[in-house]
């Protein structure tokens, strides 16, 4: 067990952390799981995952996420709601008092990095007050197994997460007791007053929104895979559209399920794990994430668990729909040990439309393609972030990740068009979501069918199949795919109300509109 290392106790000195209890450095997964149940902070099931309770937050929680305004980067921020400015001395009160919070404590760090391109990657140190929380971040980043690459490691960002630090909002300048503050001067990342461990996944994601774009990389809130030819797919999509389920296929090898990378040198993978969604998952539609999800070293969150089996209900949502599991991208059958692939070929943005009038597949013109990306919409699935006002809520989220990205949209967008265009890749929007109705009354498109059209896509089947155009979205759909029901594919044939129908449509056409409007 590495406890207490000097170099890292002095280290930490160096940043204002001093006279910690313990400090346990870069602990392996099995040590992880005896501190963890030592300490009892999560219980083990009884296929082995870690099961975690983050209650009351279990979820992100966007509105307490900040970003410290200081010179080096405030002219390059598109600040606002999602960007949300934190003042300097603000930030260094509270960060003197979450290192004072520390002290007495027990410390656990654990050095990884980020973007397997080597190109491109970058050193980043997670402390936390938990020991879950630091087998998450091994789970979640990429691990570093030479022992020299850790002798001369020197953090490009520190991560400090104090699950048990809650903030004061009239003293210490934040919306409640939870916070999220980037402060990309001095390259940490504070978190306190929640336990939710995708704050710590998703704020690198942010920073790495900034920093990547400014090096020439495209980033993406997608999944990826490669074919059996070599080719490359990206999946963009918000949480709940299936960016984790549809790129883990049997038939192609996982890039990596949720953020990535393009660069140079083709598409590479910012982390070196998986962040699935567990509600409902079933061994019959998603075989390999369910398997992760009952094995050794995966950590679940939110999920409910039997106390005298350990048995657990992923069918239970009693906690929070947004039920989570953390594991290592090697937990999955089929993958590229790289992470990284080439230039993408096609290009598939996933929405789950609530209304249930887009076609379940529409092939994209580039024009088409950055109009969607800009657009982002979807509907937001319950329990992903707190204070949401019903089950399922019709958002637009430009570029599928507007919570993460720091820049203006446009230069996402225009990234992604000269992506397009100087590798000529096909762009698809797939619709997840519902048809023969709305939500709470039609049904949401199976999966295997979804998957079937994907598989259509990439494979290059539907390059000779004959289109027809929504006339209402201007969106051009295939008029027969193998395996999917004909009426499937144009949504109005599978309303009973057609007057209806269009009534939808054009009622969520006339949101593109204001939306597009707006961008």
């Amino acid at each position: 067990m590495h406890r207490d290392p000097f170099e890292i106790r002095e280290k930490l000195k160096g940043i204002g952390i001093k006279n910690t209890h313990h400090v346990f450095y870069n602990l392996s997964r099995a040590e992880l799981y005896e501190e963890t149940t030592k300490r009892g902070e999560a219980k083990i099931s009884y296929a082995g995952p870690l099961v975690v309770d983050t209650r009351p937050y279990t979820g992100r929680s966007p509105q307490d996420k900040f970003i410290v305004k200081e010179p080096t980067s405030e002219n390059t921020i598109d600040w606002g709601k999602v960007n949300i400015p934190f003042e300097t001395n603000k930030f260094d009160a509270l960060y003197s008092k979450v290192t004072q919070y520390l002290e007495g404590k027990d410390a656990f760090v654990q050095d990884l990095y980020v973007c397997a391109d080597p190109s491109y990657r970058m050193n980043i140190r997670v402390i936390t007050d938990r020991a879950w929380q630091s087998l998450f971040a091994q789970n979640m980043f990429i691990t570093i197994n030479k022992k020299e690459e850790l002798r001369n490691y020197t953090p490009d960002f520190t991560i400090i997460s104090c699950n048990g630090f809650e903030a004061a909002p009239t003293r210490d300048g934040t919306r409640s007791k939870a916070f999220v503050i980037i402060n990309f001067a001095k390259k940490i990342i504070l978190i306190g007053g929640t336990c939710y461990a995708g704050e710590i996944k998703k704020s690198v994601f942010t920073i790495l929104n900034y920093l990547l774009p400014l090096k020439g990389v495209f980033t993406m809130h997608s999944s990826a895979n490669v074919g059996k030819t070599g080719d490359t797919a990206v999946f963009f999509g918000l949480s709940g559209t299936g960016k984790t389920s549809l790129s883990a296929d049997p038939q192609r090898g996982l890039i990596g399920d949720d953020e990535h990378g393009w660069g140079e040198n083709g598409v590479f993978n910012f982390e070196g794990g998986c962040y699935a969604k567990m509600i409902k998952l079933s061994k019959e539609r998603e075989p390999d994430i369910y398997e992760c999800a009952h094995m050794f070293g995966t950590v679940l969150e939110n999920v409910v668990m039997n106390d005298e089996t350990r048995i657990v209900n992923l069918d239970d949502n009693s906690y929070t729909e947004n039920t989570r599991g953390a594991y290592p991208i090697s937990f999955n059958k089929n993958i590229i040990p790289e992470e990284r692939g080439g230039h993408a070929q096609n290009i598939i943005m996933l929405t789950c439309d609530a209304f249930g009038v887009l076609p379940p597949i529409s092939k994209l013109t580039p024009a088409q393609a950055v109009e969607h990306f800009l657009l982002g919409y979807t509907a937001k699935i319950a329990g992903t972030e707190r204070d949401m006002k019903s089950d399922v809520e019709m958002t637009f989220s430009t570029c599928f990740g507007a919570p993460f990205m720091v820049h203006k949209p446009t230069k996402y967008g225009h990234m992604l068009k000269e992506k397009i265009e100087k590798h000529k890749a096909q762009c698809w929007l797939v619709n997840t979501g519902w048809t023969g109705g709305p939500y709470g009354e039609g049904e949401r498109i199976h999966i295997k069918y979804t998957r079937k059209m994907i598989d259509a896509a990439l494979s290059g089947e539907l390059s000779d199949a004959t289109f027809k155009t929504d006339p209402i979205f201007g969106l051009s759909y295939p008029v027969t795919c193998d395996g999917v029901p004909p009426e499937l594919l144009n949504p109005i044939d599978t309303w009973k109300d057609k007057n209806k129908f269009n009534q939808t449509a054009q009622q969520l056409e006339r949101e593109f509109k204001k939306r597009t409007a707006s961008l």
